[in-house]
């Protein structure tokens, strides 16, 4: 399956365990990998047939800024959740960073790396 890869998609927000990190916030900086058929678009040349990937930096810049969770974990999902709701995506991958968590003594960050994909129809008839 063909992708497109998003990378160093960085927005300020207040998702976090602590009390603080929900009013000052902080960044996150998010990776996508977006499985997409390509071919329609190669052949035709018309953004119509493939993914417009300003819609996914959108979706994952407003859900940053206005989500308020406690952990990141469900701030990825949620991320990753919205993404599959875009029509031509059949499966994503979100890596989410927190740039500057707030550990004593702790210089790195902090990444989560999902992969969700869209349920198959099942058929009854």
């Amino acid at each position: 399956m063909d992708s497109i890869q998003v990378t160093g998609i960085r927005c300020y927000g207040y998702t976090g365990y602590l009390p603080e990190e929900q009013i000052l916030g902080q960044w996150f900086e998010v990776d996508l990998t977006l499985w997409v058929d390509l071919k329609p678009a190669a052949q035709s040349d018309r953004i119509e047939d493939t993914l417009d990937y300003r819609q996914a930096i959108a979706i994952v810049k407003e859900k940053i800024k206005t989500a308020k969770f406690a952990l990141i974990e469900k701030l990825v999902d949620a991320i990753a959740e919205e993404l599959l709701c875009l029509e031509k995506v059949h499966q994503v991958r979100v890596k989410l960073s927190k740039l500057a968590a707030p550990i004593p003594d702790f210089g790195g960050k902090i990444t989560l790396d999902i992969t969700r994909a869209k349920m198959a129809a099942i058929d009854n008839s």
